[in-house]
């Protein structure tokens, strides 16, 4: 897949402590199947080698239904699994040096919270820009809140795709109809929801009626 045909709309980052199904294989197929475009696995508390073989299995899944496949912080996973990219935050590898690692033809995402953040990110070689927190969330207790001014400034300020992350769900996505971002990015929304595809598809639909 091209790196400039991705389609963010609806960006889901796991979560195995929120996940609704037994297995994350489970969740992440209902989670494509209702619609979701975009996976990260996003692995905390786990060892190098679950990891892995966890990436392995997910890369198998996004595969057969060509989704990009994102791995959050780990580049050396990413690579050894052959990920379509990597999402870095702020305090984790620089995206130049990530950006240098992965080579052009990987996707690079990179979490910004500040204008001087965004606009900086895409000069080291971002393909789409994080941006949040927009609400409070419990995925994230160390997040910096962003204003919906902050946001629309940083819009105007970069070209590449945003995706707004941060206690987005139903009852907050309607925020973002005039803002110009490209996609909203989830957690438990989702992965938590009791139906995880049909929690995914009622979001894919509102976001793409709003425009």
């Amino acid at each position: 897949m091209k790196k400039c045909d991705v389609d963010y709309t609806l960006y889901l980052c796991t979560d195995r402590d929120l996940m609704s199904t037994d297995t994350l294989e489970e969740a992440v197929t209902q989670a494509i199947e209702g619609g979701c475009t975009v996976i990260q696995l996003r692995e905390k508390d786990c060892s190098s080698l679950d990891f892995y073989r966890t990436a392995l299995n997910i890369r198998e899944i996004t595969r057969k239904y060509h989704i990009p496949f994102i791995i959050n912080d780990r580049v050396d996973i990413a690579l050894a699994v052959d990920a379509d990219g990597v999402h870095v935050g702020q305090s984790d590898l620089p995206a130049k040096e990530v950006r240098r690692i992965l080579g052009p033809d990987k996707i690079l995402g990179v979490s910004a919270a500040r204008l001087n953040e965004a606009k900086k990110a895409v000069e080291d070689g971002a393909d789409y820009l994080g941006v949040g927190a927009m609400f409070p969330t419990g995925t994230k207790t160390d997040a910096r809140p962003v204003t919906m001014e902050e946001l629309k400034e940083i819009r105007r300020a970069v070209k590449a795709p945003i995706v707004v992350i941060g206690g987005i769900n139903l009852n907050t996505m309607d925020q973002f109809k005039d803002t110009g971002i490209d996609g909203l990015a989830v957690v438990s929304a989702v992965i938590a929801a009791d139906d995880i595809k049909e929690a995914a598809k009622e979001m894919v639909r509102r976001f793409r009626e709003n425009g």
